[in-house]
């Protein structure tokens, strides 16, 4: 069962609705609308919300240590609570899905992902669940952190939040942990 879901971003307004920011803005709406509210803790670097989804307490984080460190609020949140990293789910940008494409997938690499890499190190596992929201990928010649750190257009943007309800419509699904029953939903 799914007990934290950490949404990857990066904090401050001029990388709000960012490409990055995908998973900030997936747990901004998923805490708006479960009636949540963020509160700031100092303890965990980060932003926390509590919600109940599906009669489960579900604690919800945005990382304030900026993206490369997001691992050292994860790993700081996972210590206290005494959370194994399975019950982790992570939401993150993903370059190699279109707009509006989401892939679930339990464990693997980075991928070249910085705050996946930190989480990892911080961690010590790479056995949590991610949630890959895509932000498809730079022309040539525009240089992949000015993509992920510009805002989309409208109807990327658009598909971006088609994905949310993707995500949405089976968010009691993810946190009972049912991956293959998830990934059929989504991926088909």
């Amino acid at each position: 069962m799914i007990k934290l879901i950490v949404g990857l971003g990066n904090p401050g307004r001029q990388y709000e609705k960012t490409r990055h920011n995908a998973g900030f803005l997936f747990l901004e709406r998923l805490v708006s609308g479960l009636g949540g509210a963020w509160l700031e803790d100092a303890r965990f670097q980060g932003l926390l919300a509590e919600v109940y989804i599906g009669g489960r307490k579900v604690l919800l984080l945005k990382p304030q240590t900026y993206m490369n460190k997001s691992g050292e609020a994860v790993g700081k949140i996972a210590r206290y609570y005494k959370l194994d990293p399975q019950e982790i789910l992570v939401v993150h940008d993903e370059l190699d899905f279109d707009e509006g494409v989401v892939r679930i997938k339990k464990g693997g690499g980075h991928a070249g992902h910085n705050g996946l890499r930190d989480i990892i190190a911080h961690l010590g596992s790479k056995e949590f669940l991610r949630l890959r929201v895509g932000i498809g990928r730079p022309t040539v010649g525009v240089p992949v952190a000015n993509y992920v750190l510009s805002r989309p257009a409208a109807e990327e943007m658009a598909r971006i939040e088609g994905s949310f309800d993707k995500i949405e419509s089976v968010i009691e699904k993810i946190i009972a942990a049912d991956v293959t029953q998830v990934a059929n939903l989504l991926h088909g």
